[in-house]
């Protein structure tokens, strides 16, 4: 089968533009109508009666939308699309990293979750990111080069969910991105703009990634057809041979070199941490949200736990009496994401090596008492909560989570759905490049340091350990245990709050949701409160102050994908703020 990529309002399909009107169509599709409210130039809204596919980037999208064309299923999609936002959206996410991911098997009305999340080494340990002091070095001396980087999960993760819910082979899965790899693709604003801002250090200092984003020290020229045939080889390996080609023999080889020997920050990695990686099959965790079930991932995602709890606390607070972000309920807002953030930092890491409370810190009672915190003014001393009624055993958790991470939503003709949201870690993870893709930089997400005042801090390294995450993907069920909304959101430890506000969105204020995400963003992780630059929320600042609030206002850049099951009908949403579309089966 030939594949056909939509960008900036240009088809290529073979090297060749389609016809006029096939043009005319992606023009009409990628139309931008005002919003007061945000400022933004705003995204259509989709709908459809067959199926669906919201990703970060047109290419990827088209990419899913072509396995579900073809009968594929929702895991299907989600692996063509992952394997092109590896080559398209490189700075966010990636085979080089790793993904949760929420899978709902309509016919056995099953959810499941599948944890491609990244591992140490297993010569990794508390003392990783400390320095010759004993103290923890800093944050930018730990992103960077071969330290930073985790056991990559996500094509395991990928396997595992294709063995079990995959319908299309897995070698027509990658045709779309070894297509596209091979020919080129067109480097977008977005890259370039990063590119141009530098936010990596490493990315100009570390070969081969610096000729490949900085070619002749200049970065990637909007328009430019960038062709990967590195990627695209590894690709054809990996469809032909299964992911032992990336795993082992030589491009775990290429792997491991490139971490023991980068000339910032050697790391730890070996060939047999990559022979020996395993992603895992995790029980979804999941609580009644008025007449929704609302569903995450559990440990080691810090996300899926903080999304439930803020929506608990605020359950009883009836929000649907507000209109859409009316100021007194995002007020009520950020008071559940300061109790929500401060259980987050001290009891959620890995549970395979931590006990965590996560039964208790979900339960209703726990939550009720919580929310009794939440008053008329900012509380700027949320204590950590005691759900199990012991003494604290860990201490407070600093790992630094940066926002570069990507997220997918799915509906296939069946009904069945995935809940996508992968990650490199920072803006081009270590920087690190390896046939064509980047490494992650997931180990600073572990605590820098492992203890403070004499406690262990739970999500400190540990051979072998997964570090914590916030990503959150969510999947909200009906009262029947119909499938609802698909949603989720990359941004950071910021990725709580996006999601959350999109869910109030279309559960409490009966918005779309286009309209959920359009919302201007709010954001407080037990500090300060973030209104998004550029909105109507900027004339609230004098309301929060007076209300007790530490302000800032500045960009929040969020990239929610969500698709609502409504009637029959399939409503996507796609970010503003990004460049990412919906694509169903009424788009060319």
């Amino acid at each position: 089968m030939k594949y056909a990529y939509p960008l900036m309002g240009v088809l290529l399909f073979s090297g060749c533009t389609l016809n006029q009107s096939a043009v005319e169509t992606s023009q009409k599709r990628e139309t931008r109508e005002p919003e007061a409210a945000t400022g933004l130039q705003q995204k259509q809204q989709v709908v459809s009666e067959k199926f669906m596919v919201a990703a970060a980037n047109p290419y990827a999208s088209k990419a899913g939308q072509n396995m579900l064309a073809q009968g594929g299923s929702a895991i299907d999609a989600a692996i063509a699309t992952q394997l092109v936002l590896t080559l398209v959206e490189p700075q966010s996410s990636g085979i080089g990293g790793g993904a949760f991911i929420l899978f709902f098997d309509k016919k056995l009305n099953q959810l499941v979750t599948f944890d491609g999340r990244e591992v140490a080494p297993s010569d990794a340990d508390h003392t990783l990111f400390l320095n010759e002091q004993g103290k923890p070095v800093r944050w930018i001396d730990a992103v960077v080069g071969g330290r930073s980087v985790g056991v990559p999960g996500i094509l395991h993760a990928f396997k595992q969910a294709h063995d079990k819910y995959g319908k299309l082979p897995w070698q027509e899965l990658f045709q779309p991105a070894i297509k596209l790899a091979s020919e080129g693709f067109i480097v977008s604003k977005r890259l370039n703009m990063l590119l141009h801002k530098r936010f990596n250090p490493g990315l100009e200092k570390l070969s081969p990634a610096k000729e490949y984003f900085y070619p002749g020290g200049v970065p990637l020229k909007v328009g430019t057809i960038k062709k990967n045939p590195d990627l695209a080889r590894l690709y054809t390996q990996v469809a032909q041979h299964g992911i032992n080609a990336f795993y082992q023999g030589e491009n775990a080889k290429a792997i491991a070199e490139a971490v023991q020997n980068s000339s910032i920050a050697p790391g730890k990695l070996t060939q047999s941490d990559l022979a020996n990686y395993k992603s895992k099959q995790r029980d979804a965790i999941c609580i009644d949200y008025h007449k929704n079930k609302v569903c995450s991932m559990a440990p080691p995602s810090s996300g899926g736990i903080a999304v439930l709890q803020i929506l608990k606390l605020l359950e009883g607070k009836n929000l649907s009496q507000y209109r859409a972000n009316d100021p007194k309920s995002l007020h009520l807002f950020t008071q559940a994401s300061r109790l929500a953030f401060a259980d987050r930092n001290h009891y959620v890491a890995d549970p395979d090596f931590v006990a965590i409370p996560t039964t208790e810190l979900l339960q209703s009672d726990y939550l009720a008492k919580r929310a009794t915190l939440i008053t008329d003014k900012d509380n700027h001393n949320v204590p950590v909560g005691n759900p199990t009624k012991g003494g604290l055993a860990y201490a407070m958790d600093d790992g630094y989570e940066l926002p570069s991470t990507s997220h997918v939503s799915i509906v296939d003709s069946d009904g069945n759905a995935v809940s996508m949201t992968s990650s490199i870690e920072m803006a081009f993870g270590s920087t690190v490049m390896v046939n064509g893709y980047l490494l992650n930089n997931q180990l600073t997400d572990f605590s820098l340091s492992p203890k403070k005042e004499g406690l262990w801090v739970a999500n400190r390294v540990e051979p072998n350990k997964r570090p914590r995450s916030s990503m959150a993907p969510v999947m909200v069920f009906n009262q029947d245990g119909s499938l609802r909304l698909v949603v989720g959101s990359p941004g950071g430890s910021r990725i709580i709050n996006y999601v959350a506000q999109t869910i109030i969105g279309v559960l409490d204020w009966q918005l779309t949701p286009q309209e959920a995400i359009n919302l201007p963003n709010i954001t407080n992780r037990n500090h300060y409160t973030t209104l998004e630059k550029g909105t109507d929320l900027e004339s609230f600042v004098p309301f929060f102050k007076q209300k007790g609030h530490k302000v800032q206002v500045r960009d929040l850049n969020s990239g929610i994908h969500a698709i609502e099951i409504k009637n029959g009908k399939l409503l996507g949403g796609a970010d503003p703020r990004r460049e990412g579309i919906v694509l169903s089966e009424n788009q060319q």
